[in-house]
């Protein structure tokens, strides 16, 4: 035998078991939003870095070069 108050308990547990629920997932959602917004921000940064290295590394090659240059340079002057 079953008590209407019982029943009604139930199911207004089940209602709130279910809304809350919810509310977890959509704050996950929220936060996993949030979380991506800023890995895309570092990812840009990590490119914008990636490019500057580029650029520095072209430098050091060109001095490389020159130095590969003034060495020969001053072996045949030397004779060493």
């Amino acid at each position: 035998m079953r008590r209407p108050d019982i029943e009604y308990a139930l199911k207004r547990l089940d209602k709130l078991t279910n809304e809350e629920s919810r509310t977890a997932t959509a704050q996950v959602l929220i936060a996993t939003r949030n979380i991506d917004d800023r890995v895309r921000g570092v990812s840009d940064r990590v490119v914008a870095v990636d490019a500057r290295v580029a650029a520095v590394d072209d430098k050091v090659t060109s001095i490389d070069e020159k130095v590969k240059l003034v060495d020969t340079e001053a072996t045949k002057v030397n004779g060493v």
